[in-house]
């Protein structure tokens, strides 16, 4: 944890989390002008298989958008807080929802977390039983995403390390 935080300080960019029981906040600041970046909100469940991490949402604000460093860039370093949190918690999963708010959004989204190392276990359509449930859990249609927590800090550990 402590590599990503001295990473993103390098960015300027300021990362906290905020824990309240199985609940936590993420929050990406500006160090240059104070403003909230972006957040990343979810939370740790006990499942049969153990724990997983619960992505709920990652909102990025349109300040990112003027800034040299790419999105991805600043939505990667709250992820990586997220799921560094997640593995600190004993998850071996994280789990999330690519919302189909769009078409050409929502195709976006999974290939971006396909990228990163998620894969997709369920289109939620609304068209049977089954998909009530994801609806209630996540607020909406879109493809159901699942990694596996040690794989991604595996695959990305190296781009929060300090140059040697």
């Amino acid at each position: 944890m402590s590599e990503i935080m001295n990473a993103s300080k390098s960015q300027n960019i300021n990362l906290q989390i905020q824990t309240l029981g199985p609940f936590f906040r993420i929050t990406a600041t500006s160090l240059e002008t104070n403003n909230e970046l972006g957040r990343a909100d979810g939370f740790v469940r006990v499942w049969l298989g153990g724990k997983i991490l619960h992505l709920d949402s990652i909102r990025l604000q349109r300040e990112t958008l003027t800034i040299e460093k790419s999105i991805f860039g600043i939505g990667l370093f709250i992820g990586a807080v997220a799921i560094r949190h997640g593995y600190d918690c004993g998850c071996r999963i994280a789990e999330l929802l690519a919302i189909n708010d769009t078409d050409l959004y929502h195709s976006k989204l999974v290939r971006f977390y396909t990228r990163i190392g998620f894969k997709a276990v369920h289109e939620v359509t609304g068209s049977s039983i089954g998909d009530t449930v994801h609806m209630l859990v996540w607020g909406g249609y879109g493809t159901r995403m699942d990694a596996d927590i040690k794989q991604l800090l595996i695959k990305w550990g190296r781009r929060f390390k300090a140059p040697n």
